[in-house]
């Protein structure tokens, strides 16, 4: 007895060294000599079950570790193989995502048994791959729970509720696990009545049954409900106590959440952190930090909740000090902080932070670039997205979406097609927040055929792709377009919202379509149940006021149910300079000063209208009210994108390196403009010089320069794609009308207010902007 016991520790021994080998020396396979050899010497003995459990061990270390060749390998070199062997094979292949290997091992088997089918059915579902775990499982020749329970979740894990259901209903045998998988398949796809019925169902659920109902109400904010699950719980642990404070604390009930807290038998770091949380969330700020300090014991979670709280009251000071004192970090207290302070305009501080992390992820070059493109600086956004991928790290969601946001603030069309592409070779393009993105960039750079294709692509539409259309063809003066949206939208069963009557009588305002805004404004009420707010009545007032019917215009910001802000009077002074009416433009520059003394824009509005009418003395009382105030005119600028790069002009410009040549050019331009008709408005000129100095000031406007140098640079056949700063003056849109004839180019200009196509001597707005 003795020695047999002998016998076994040194075969013992020699199996777990010769694994310690193939671990730390994953080369030393035993050559063919070899293992002749070792047949040779060990015939007449056949291969025993401990030899074949070695050599199963040995290829599950290789897949365990990806080493798919050396399994394959070392599985060739077996001199006998059961069905265990196959199956560690087929799961490594599956554990690796070779669903392709798996198969084909599966197939070629002399024997298969349940555990193997099972084994590829659940390969099957944790790829995703249910069509073929379906066609497995109905191939199967026998079935156990395992095999309706790995289809059961499989169809539970996507959602697919139905099917997950009429599973369950033909299993022959149900354990507490298949209850579970279809249990949560109604909570976690929030059919809570679903779910009830299944509940009420069963009487013996384990404590994990109602915990997970109890967390579908808490979910769904069906406090009540939770309530009810948690008084009904037979015996509760952390979990049920931590999930209904979190509920409670959450959706402001932060006294009950406070009772509970209390009353709680055993307190962990997660039931202090739900606290904690509940009340960062309701902005008690103060109170969590007393609590944070009250606690036992943190973890990272606890931590980053309470830098987050002072993070969103933007209390950075405070944020920084938690920050410093926090004996761990992890990535999410760096991605929290570059946040905070990207947020409050404190790039430097962000990219601080940001280059300071020792682990990067998605989030954090999200928040980068998200707090360069908020802050305005386009360019380092845009060099960050392209450093982001140079470094291999993996680009989402919110990466793609500043990046395209940046490209539409600057108007970088080109640039934002290629994210457009690169988006969805990724497999984004589906889904409304990258969707949305998308068409923002597009409308934003002047390409409404683009938004317009991009739309129709995506197949499931929210009310905010919807309205982003809408506004989008509104704002290029498209509104009879954009009225066919709208009505498109009703057909599809969407409901409008105010943010869609904004931008349906912005379309009728730019489109000057009187009537049917008024109709639009009067029955959005009766139709939709959308009470008019201040955005509506501005609309109101612009639609009358660019139709010249200024004193309609005065009468509605009189019948308004509320005091009207300044951009209502901002809309008639718009309208009154329009339709050289000082007297009204003067009452309502007076009231939007009370309301907004610190408005330039307004001052410069009034301005113009003064030095149109000759008026040089209120010119330089104006003048000189702005500077006494501090205020200074925002200095006009205009950009067009050549080439994925970015060239910029202001009036007489004078740093471009191609400068002679644009200048030859407009000279050139000008003097086939004047051939045609083309006389500069010189009224618009606010100095008090003669008439050949303002034809001279006039000429070299920013966009006059912009779209000389575009025409010189942008390959015939392609439109033209200017952004000005500010609103584009009377004289640039008459010249640009007269360029595009001359030229045969489609000229778009997108200024402060709205875009303009100008093609074949007409613009998109008709002269009505």
């Amino acid at each position: 007895m003795l020695k047999l016991k002998a016998m076994r520790r040194r075969y013992r021994w020699r199996q777990l060294h010769s694994i310690k080998e193939l671990r730390t020396n994953p080369n030393s396979y035993p050559s063919k000599k070899t293992l002749t050899q070792r047949r040779h010497n060990d015939k007449p003995r056949p291969v025993g079950d401990s030899d074949i459990k070695q050599w199963n061990m040995t290829i599950s270390y290789y897949m365990r570790n990806s080493q798919l060749d050396s399994a394959l390998h070392f599985f060739n070199l077996m001199p006998r193989r059961s069905s265990v062997s196959y199956n560690a094979m087929i799961s490594g292949y599956l554990m690796n995502g070779r669903f392709d290997l798996a198969r084909n091992l599966f197939d070629e088997m002399p024997e298969r048994d349940l555990v193997s089918w099972n084994v590829l059915i659940s390969g099957c579902v944790r790829n995703n791959n249910l069509a073929a775990a379906r066609e497995l499982f109905e191939e199967m020749p026998e079935r156990d729970v395992v095999s309706w329970n790995a289809m059961l979740s499989g169809y539970a894990q996507n959602g697919c509720i139905d099917e997950a259901r009429k599973i369950f209903d033909r299993m022959p045998c149900k354990n507490s696990i298949s209850w579970n998988a279809l249990l949560a398949t109604y909570v976690q796809n929030g059919k809570m009545e679903e779910a009830c019925r299944l509940f009420e169902s069963k009487l013996d659920w384990d404590l994990v049954s109602w915990n997970c109902l109890m967390g579908g109400f808490v979910k769904k904010k069906m406090l009540v409900d939770a309530r009810r699950v948690f008084d009904r719980i037979p015996l509760r642990d952390k979990v049920s106590w931590n999930t209904i404070i979190t509920g409670y604390a959450q959706n402001g009930e932060i006294e009950e959440a406070r009772r509970l807290f209390n009353e709680s038998p055993v307190r962990d770091v997660f039931t202090w952190t739900a606290m904690v949380s509940g009340l960062v969330q309701n902005g008690l700020v103060d109170e969590a930090r007393e609590t944070f300090d009250q606690m036992p014991q943190k973890n990272a979670v606890s931590w980053n909740a309470m830098i987050a709280g002072f993070v969103q009251c933007k209390r950075m000071d405070m944020a920084r000090k938690l920050f410093d004192k926090m004996p761990f970090r992890d990535v999410t207290t760096w991605n929290t902080m570059i946040t905070g302070y990207a947020q409050s305009g404190e790039t430097a501080h962000a990219r601080d932070f940001f280059d300071r992390m020792p682990q990067r992820d998605p989030v954090s070059w999200a928040a980068m670039i998200a707090g360069y493109a908020q802050s305005g600086y386009s360019e380092e956004a845009l060099r960050l997205f392209i450093d982001m991928k140079r470094d291999g790290e993996r680009l989402n969601r919110s990466s793609f979406a500043c990046a395209l946001s940046t490209c539409a603030h600057i108007a970088a069309l080109e640039l934002g097609m290629q994210l457009h592409g690169r988006l969805v070779k990724a497999g984004y393009e589906s889904g409304s927040f990258v969707g949305n993105a998308v068409l923002l960039m597009y409308c934003k750079c002047g390409g409404i055929e683009e938004a317009c294709s991009a739309f129709e692509e995506i197949t499931e539409k929210d009310i905010v792709l919807w309205n982003t259309m809408i506004a989008g063809y509104a704002r290029h003066g498209f509104g009879k377009e954009a009225l066919k949206i709208f009505e498109s939208m009703k057909a599809a069963g969407v409901k409008p919202n105010d943010t869609t009557m904004v931008g349906v009588l912005s379309a009728c305002s730019h489109a000057g379509l009187v009537d049917r805004g008024m109709e639009y404004f009067y029955l959005m009420n009766q139709d939709y149940g959308i009470t008019a707010n201040s955005r509506h009545y501005t609309c109101m007032v612009d639609l009358l006021g660019r139709a010249g019917r200024l004193d309609e215009a005065q009468k509605f910001i009189r019948n308004m149910p509320f005091e009207p802000g300044a951009a209502t009077w901002g809309a008639l002074l718009g309208a009154s300079r329009i339709h050289g009416n000082t007297k009204l433009a003067e009452m309502a520059a007076e009231l939007i000063f009370e309301m907004e003394p610190e408005n330039a824009g307004m001052y410069v509005l009034l301005s113009n209208l003064y030095a149109a009418s000759g008026r040089w003395a209120d010119v330089s009382k104006i003048r000189l009210k702005m500077r006494d105030t501090g205020m200074k005119k925002i200095p006009g600028c205009s950009w067009l994108e050549v080439q994925n790069k970015i060239h910029t002009f202001s009036v007489g410009d004078s740093c471009h390196p191609d400068r002679d040549k644009i200048y030859a050019y407009l000279e050139e331009l000008d003097l086939k403009m004047k051939r045609e008709g083309y006389v500069s408005s010189i009224k618009l000129i606010l100095h008090d010089v003669d008439e050949e100095e303002k034809e001279h000031m006039l000429k070299y406007h920013s966009e006059k320069l912009a779209v000389a140098y575009g025409i010189l640079s942008i390959p015939a056949g392609r439109p033209i794609r200017v952004i000005k700063n500010l609103r584009v003056c009377e004289d640039c849109h008459n010249a640009i009308k007269y360029i595009s004839k001359i030229v045969g180019r489609l000229i778009i200009l997108r200024d402060s207010n709205r875009f303009h196509h100008f093609r074949e001597g007409s613009c998109s707005c008709g002269d009505y902007w």
